[in-house]
């Protein structure tokens, strides 16, 4: 039994990039992947953090190397991709969990908080993915998951670029599913509800909001990192082989009700 499922869900011998890597959810599903046996590249701004989230899987007996870049800086993407690929090879799993919430009024939403919201969003999932593909398609195999939202569906106050990014980003992962699944490549979303991360502090810190969220879920209560590693290690597994295009929601029931 133990080999039938190392062969279904185990991720040895394949390498992972997980962007955002540095903390939240990026961070959980690199350890993640990581312990289902993948050799995982993360990536994220800040290098004394990236120190940290390595140093934390290699004491976990993971392999687990890092790289300093802003993926907002897009016609570098294909730069990223190259260099992803030298510690442990080509990856074969890509995770898009870098982005950022500036949380402006509509009325106050300047440019560039707009633009740059998008493009870390949107904009670099799919030219760093793009860049990766090549590869993949030699290998006949690939593990694509970008990380939508509640705002993917619905919106929410102070949420005019994020929720038009995470919008497009549900609608990203279906292209992404018609461009390349015919190669072996698969493109799913995860959509979180409501976890406790450096995005949502402004969330967690108001204890009668938070708790509001909680009590909108069917579960009643809000999301716990390690609820992700289910589907992490699922979706970048060979048992999610004919699953592709979805968004698929991790929210407690938030979105059913």
């Amino acid at each position: 039994m133990t080999s039938y499922l190392d062969g279904l869900f185990g991720l040895h011998g394949r390498t992972a990039l997980v962007t955002g890597a540095s903390s939240g959810i990026g961070r959980r599903m690199a350890e993640t992947l990581a312990r289902a046996g993948a050799s995982v590249v993360l990536v994220a701004r800040r290098a004394s953090d990236l120190g940290t989230a390595v140093a934390a899987i290699h004491e976990a007996g993971g392999a687990a190397a890092s790289i300093v870049w802003d993926v907002g800086e897009l016609a570098s993407l294909k730069d990223l991709a190259k260099a992803a690929a030298k510690p442990f090879g080509v990856p074969t799993i890509v995770v898009n969990a870098a982005g950022l919430n500036a949380r402006q009024s509509a009325d106050d939403y300047t440019i560039e908080a707009w633009e740059t919201t998008l493009r870390v969003n949107l904009s670099a999932p799919f030219f760093l993915t793009q860049a990766l593909v090549p590869a993949m398609r030699d290998k006949g195999a690939g593990n694509i998951i970008n990380i939508a939202s509640l705002q993917s569906y619905r919106a929410l106050a102070n949420g005019t670029a994020y929720g038009a990014s995470k919008g497009g980003i549900a609608q990203l992962t279906r292209a992404m599913a018609e461009a390349w699944s015919r190669h072996g490549i698969i493109a799913n979303a995860i959509q979180p509800g409501y976890f406790a991360t450096e995005l949502t502090a402004a969330v967690v810190a108001d204890k009668e909001l938070w708790a509001h969220h909680a009590r909108a879920t069917c579960i009643g209560r809000n999301g716990e990192l390690p609820d992700l590693d289910g589907i992490t290690v699922f979706l970048a597994s060979r048992g999610a082989a004919y699953i592709t295009g979805q968004v698929i929601g991790v929210d407690g029931g938030y979105t059913a009700k």
